[in-house]
């Protein structure tokens, strides 16, 4: 059996699957972000009653801890040491208000061109650890081609801080100013992440259950828990991908699809082509910051089921904000869930607080409370298919690139729409209403997340660069190095990738009997001195492909049929 996890800001989604028997238990309890352990263990005690530990042989968790902090501005304090010798003002990539750039510079061939300054470092660290700082970050410039300085920066700053984040080991692309946003970020959502860990073992280990955990990427697949530890940005935007993952076995073969995930604060939007879904090549765009996290391209919208609704300037407002629950249920605002209860399509909650709500906005647009109701709850339908065309628009715009492959010169046409979250069959009612897309809703859909994060495929890549005239090929996120003679070439190159990625993916929990694996990039361009060719400079990527693990489809069959 699986168990699938989604700790979101406002509820925990836990699921318990099986090949034989399909959804088994599902679970959605209240997210308390100041005691997550009791919010982990409730949604656990209650999917995995009556079960016996050992019949569970996977957890995979997703979450949008991470992502929520650096939306609020919620990230701890980091200090970031960066260097980067001539050519460049690191200064112009400044993150936060403890930002130090320091001498030494290694050039573009891993060649050191200007040692590092112990002391000036000894200098920075004292007086980072004056103003509070316990998490560091360290980036050169060209550290992936050589980390020694990044290497030797950390050996100074060890012992005064309790993490310290080195740029090559976060990401092993040469975009610099990419790498000092990512190597921040990751440093400022560690104790975020470091809390959600602890919680969620605590909470497996009360349930008897020690087997490996691991938690979805942004990018659609999975690594071990452990390792996340060290890579806390991964699970940037890893919420969203658990909902494209829940939704791609429910997608049409060979046509494109948007699905959409409607939760209480936020709609999350992605497209899939042949049941693919879409990557930002580059890297997650979040709040102010470029990153190189490699991610589903996902479009979130500030418009959810608990989006406060107001009345401004002659017309309705639907959110961004969300001030609380819906309030038929407690909540401070009316809401597009209020407008339901209004409307009948709802129970359950108080709709007498609902009403009282929505008249005040009835009352400044004349018309009676259902009808101002119903014109909340389809303007804020309409407002989601508008966002859905700009996404479109935007996806047009630029080369489209899924998490598998460049399709060159390709437009998305989406002719169907996969709704899911918790409102999602009354949203989708309205839709079929006012537009012409063919609207689905995807099976088990209050839950779809969780059942994405447990049936992802465990992920990884691999970079690797050859200098022939130097003589060596290396891939410094693996602490790989080895010499080589001019003979070397790309497919010698290529090789060593996909050995160093298969031993990488079966490390990390993957299916050795299922490994796809694919090449990302593949460069070799020659160097010339004077006249004559002195060597070739090589550079390889590889990785494990996205998808969903092999062997379930019965399961995914029994969940279509609604079991």
């Amino acid at each position: 059996m699986i168990i699938g996890l989604d700790v979101g800001g406002t509820h925990t989604d836990v699921v318990l699957l099986s090949n034989e028997s399909g959804l088994v238990n599902a679970a959605k309890v209240p997210t308390d972000p100041a005691n997550l352990f009791n919010s982990v263990l409730a949604g656990l005690e209650e999917v995995t009653r009556g079960i016996a530990p050992g019949a569970i042989n996977r957890v995979v968790l997703s979450t949008t801890l991470t992502t929520n902090a650096i939306v609020q501005n919620k990230l701890a304090p980091v200090g970031m040491v960066v260097s980067s010798g001539p050519g460049i003002n690191p200064a112009l990539y400044s993150c936060g208000s403890h930002y130090h750039v320091v001498s030494g510079a290694i050039d573009h061939r891993g060649r050191e061109i200007k040692p590092i300054n112990r002391d000036e470092i000894k200098t920075v660290a004292e007086q980072l650890c004056k103003e509070g700082i316990r998490i560091v970050g360290v980036v050169g410039k060209f550290s992936p081609r050589n980390p020694a300085h990044e290497r030797a920066i950390r050996e100074v700053l060890k012992d005064s801080f309790d993490q310290v984040f080195l740029g090559h080991h976060i990401s092993g692309s040469l975009n610099f100013p990419r790498r000092i946003a990512t190597t921040f970020l990751n440093a400022g959502v560690y104790p975020i992440h470091i809390k959600f860990y602890d919680a969620v073992r605590k909470s497996l280990d009360a349930k008897g259950l020690t087997l490996p955990i691991r938690i979805l990427k942004a990018d659609g697949g999975n690594m071990k828990f452990e390792a996340s530890v060290n890579f806390p940005g991964q699970t940037i935007f890893s919420g969203p991908a658990a909902s494209v993952m829940g939704a791609i076995a429910f997608a049409p073969e060979k046509e494109d699809s948007l699905v959409m995930d409607i939760g209480g604060t936020t709609t999350d939007m992605a497209i899939l082509v042949n049941r693919v879904p879409l990557l930002d090549p580059l890297g997650i765009e979040i709040n102010t910051y470029k990153t190189l996290i490699r991610s589903i391209d996902t479009f979130s919208v500030g418009l959810g089921g608990d989006s406060a609704v107001t009345f401004s300037d002659g017309g309705i407002i639907i959110g961004p904000e969300r001030l609380g629950p819906a309030m038929a249920y407690g909540g401070p605002a009316p809401t597009p869930t209020d407008a339901l209860f209004v409307l009948g399509r709802i129970d359950g909650g108080d709709r007498e607080r609902a009403v009282n709500g929505i008249e005040p906005i009835a009352q400044a647009l004349g018309i009676t409370v259902a009808a101002a109701a119903a014109e909340i709850f389809d303007l804020a339908c309409r407002s989601l298919l508008s966002k859905a065309q700009d996404m479109i628009f935007r996806v047009n715009s630029q080369p489209v690139y899924t998490v598998n492959e460049l399709l060159d010169g390709y437009k998305v046409t989406p002719k169907k729409i996969l709704v899911l979250g918790g409102p999602a069959p009354y949203f989708a009612e309205q839709f079929r209403k006012i537009c012409n897309y063919d609207i689905e809703v995807v099976p088990r859909w209050s839950v779809a997340n969780a059942i994405g994060a447990a049936l992802a495929r465990t992920t990884c890549e691999v970079l690797l660069f050859a200098d022939t005239e130097q003589g060596i090929v290396s891939a410094p996120n693996e602490n790989f190095s080895r010499k080589i003679d001019s003979s070397f070439d790309s497919q010698a190159a290529l090789k060593i990738a996909f050995e160093l990625l298969r031993e990488k993916a079966i490390g990390r929990g993957a299916n050795p009997d299922y490994l796809e694996m694919e090449v990302l990039e593949n460069q070799q361009f020659n160097m010339v001195r004077g006249f004559s060719t002195t060597g070739k400079n090589i550079r390889v990527k590889v990785q494990v492909k996205p998808g969903l693990i092999h062997g379930y489809d019965r399961l995914l069959e029994k969940i279509a049929a609604g079991l």
